[in-house]
């Protein structure tokens, strides 16, 4: 079938709006029709080319083995809801008329790491830059470029920058068909990655003093989840005013404008213990920040990286004695170690009970054909999420 859809063909090159083919669901795979698709700095990151490796690493991945996916073209965009068109044979948890969000991670349920509670870690999420299916290792995304037809890789497997989406049932989480669309797309990445980096990943516990770098459409989401976890101090990083004027509303009780800036804060409002836990959300991590971080930290206190650095920036600043001394701990943390087939739900119903805000994060709503405007807001800080509306 045909559908309009956002694809980048390669990095600092705008995104280019288009037809493109999509095959028909197989065994195990949903056709759904999108009604909106976030804006999230994951897709950026390969317009700028901060997740694409330079030719020197991908030749050092091919010399250990590790294969290496073919980026471009990609089709875009890996948070968003829409309504089930079809289904596939073997297809059980959903049928059409389905209202669900994307997940970003299909989930096998089987793998070693889904058995035990960590679908975020499942297997499958080694294919999600492969330009074949997880289903069937096929080819079913195409794009007519300059040299006739070509294989696009779906971002994360899902490809939300289009009118119709072709994905495993993996990628789904089927969703009361109550809940608003536009705050469904909203936890489908976003939301479901802050709320558990700023409580489930961090720890965060009642009293606790914890800060949040950057609060943009993952780290408001971050204050919020502090917040639900009964923090007493979160403090709000950002050197965009307008976020850190809008971070009360979602939790925030205090601000600063740089990392730097808020050991002062925190030194002051913890009277010199700091803070207990530290959330990294901004949309480039830059290496420098991570010592920082850790300075902000008291003793035993967990800084959580969630945001994405350069693959280039592979070396970081750290004050090992003091780690150790210290019992300092810096971890990674992907979808804020939330399972995503239980947390959407359960985000979604606190947002009816009225206990966490989806509709006040969005600032402003785009075409599909205003993708690179999109884009460009997110750059320089406008929106805390803007979504595309199909």
């Amino acid at each position: 079938m045909k559908s309009k859809a956002a694809i980048l063909r390669g990095v600092g090159i705008d995104w280019e709006v288009t037809e493109i083919d999509l095959d028909p669901p197989r065994a195990g795979e949903v056709l759904v029709k999108m009604a909106y698709a976030g804006i999230c700095h994951s897709d950026e990151h390969f317009y700028t080319g901060d997740s694409v490796p330079s030719a020197d690493m991908e030749e050092m991945m091919r010399a250990a083995g590790v294969p290496v996916p073919e980026w471009f073209p990609m089709l875009g965009g890996h948070e968003g809801s829409g309504i089930v068109e079809a289904v596939g044979p073997g297809v059980a948890s959903l049928k059409p008329g389905d209202h669900v969000a994307i997940s970003f991670f299909p989930a096998c349920g089987s793998c070693r790491f889904c058995v035990t509670g960590h679908t975020y870690l499942c297997d499958v999420g080694a294919e999600i830059y492969s330009k074949e299916m997880t289903t069937d290792h096929t080819r079913r995304r195409h794009v007519t470029g300059p040299n006739g037809s070509e294989d696009l890789m779906a971002m994360m497997q899902v490809g939300t920058f289009s009118e119709y989406v072709v994905a495993s049932e993996r990628s789904l989480v089927k969703i009361n068909d109550w809940i608003s669309l536009e705050a469904a797309s909203l936890v489908s990445c976003g939301v479901t990655t802050g709320f558990g980096s700023g409580s489930v990943a961090a720890g965060t516990q009642v009293g606790d003093t914890v800060v949040v770098v950057g609060v943009g459409g993952i780290g408001m989401n971050a204050v919020q989840g502090a917040k639900a976890a009964g923090a007493k101090n979160i403090v709000a990083v950002d050197p965009n005013e307008f976020k850190r004027e809008v971070a009360p509303n979602f939790g925030a009780t205090h601000t600063a404008v740089d990392a730097g800036a808020a050991v002062e804060l925190v030194k002051e409002l913890t009277w010199g213990v700091m803070a207990d836990r530290v959330v990294l959300t901004p949309g480039v991590v830059p290496p420098d920040l991570i010592m920082v971080a850790m300075m902000l930290l008291r003793k035993g206190g967990v800084c959580v990286l969630t945001g994405m650095a350069k693959l280039t920036d592979m070396m970081v600043p750290l004050v090992l004695p003091d780690m150790v001394s210290s019992c300092k701990t810096l971890k990674g943390v992907l979808y804020g170690e939330m399972n995503p087939r239980e947390a959407m739900p359960r985000l979604l119903s606190m947002y009816e009970a009225g206990t966490i805000k989806l509709d006040e994060l969005i600032t402003r709503t785009y075409k599909l054909d205003d993708i690179n405007d999109a884009m460009r807001d997110l750059r320089a800080g406008r929106n805390i999420r803007g979504v595309i509306a199909f």
